[in-house]
């Protein structure tokens, strides 16, 4: 790190707790006197391929203190990783369930939480909020579009894609130093700040024993699925939602490049339109990564949203 790395405005610490025969490491930023019905804790949920510390950045714009906790899923980060040959999307929700049985049982405080995600935080945080809407006070979407919908004729391929790619080791490259990882990060968004890049490069990367920089996340992580997407199954908890929703996206995310012509940002908002009470913004200029492109003028929609 060199002298013009990004230095936080508010320190974190550390916590550890055991869900679900998993070790869990949360990030928080103040402490549970902080919290009350009317102001309670802030939960943020990183995206694939991210960890929690990747919210310091909106946390340090924020204009008032307040509790917040910032978990890293299950194989990325500091969380144990699972011995498993494949990642299931009902075990977010098993976590994000039990994490929350956690921080009630030693915050009580925390019996409704605001709740916010990014992209997959996000995809998981929206069907959450339908199956417990009463754990949730308010409700925060952070480029969670969900996936594009899935015909059964999709499923021979797909079984037969994922039963490939088993007999392949899962791999992720290595970086021969920090600095690499942080050059990593901005190659993939162009928008992130230098400073910025390096800080988050040393928490989401950890040095091995011969000296190569690896990525905090279980390679596993990018193999494809065998279970189709049911759009269906997503909308009937969407429905449920009780909370109100911010919607947040960036002015330059592209999910065209992921999905082509299968799913779009109209398909996505004609879907969110089942949620009862949706306010929408768009920040610009950012990026997927909104919460690191606009950190600031994100702060002011959640201050003012969570108020």
């Amino acid at each position: 790190m060199n002298a013009l790395s990004y230095r936080p405005v508010r320190a974190s610490r550390s916590e550890f707790v055991t869900v679900r025969g998993l070790r869990h490491h949360l990030m928080h930023w103040g402490d549970a006197s902080m919290a009350s019905a009317e102001r309670p804790p802030l939960l943020m949920l990183h995206g694939w391929m991210d960890v929690g510390a990747s919210f310091q950045f909106v946390v340090d714009a924020l204009a008032h203190d307040r509790h917040v906790i910032a978990p890293d899923w299950r194989g990325f980060g500091l969380t144990d990783t699972p011995h498993t040959d494949t990642y299931w999307h009902p075990d977010y929700l098993g976590d994000l369930d039990g994490l929350l049985d956690a921080l009630q049982t030693s915050h009580p405080a925390a019996a409704r939480v605001d709740l916010l995600g990014h992209s997959m935080g996000a995809n998981v945080a929206m069907l959450y909020a339908g199956l417990r809407p009463e754990r949730l006070r308010r409700l925060v979407n952070l480029e969670g579009f969900g996936l594009p919908a899935t015909q059964p004729s999709q499923a021979p391929d797909r079984f037969l894609t994922w039963l490939d790619e088993l007999k392949q080791p899962a791999q992720l490259r290595g970086y021969d130093s920090v600095q690499a990882v942080a050059a990593r990060l901005q190659k993939t968004n162009p928008l992130l700040r230098t400073d910025r890049a390096e800080w988050l490069a040393a928490h989401w990367s950890r040095r091995d024993a011969s000296g190569v920089w690896q990525i905090l996340g279980d390679p596993v992580h990018k193999r494809s699925h065998p279970a189709l997407y049911q759009k269906d199954e997503a909308m009937a908890c969407w429905q449920r939602i009780q909370a109100p929703v911010l919607w947040v996206e960036g002015d330059r995310s592209e999910i065209g490049k992921l999905w082509g012509t299968r799913y779009s940002k109209e398909e996505f908002h004609q879907r969110v339109s089942v949620v009862r009470h949706v306010e929408k913004h768009v920040l610009s200029p950012a990026g997927h990564m909104l919460h690191h492109d606009q950190p600031e003028a994100l702060a002011l929609l959640l201050e003012k949203f969570l108020a």
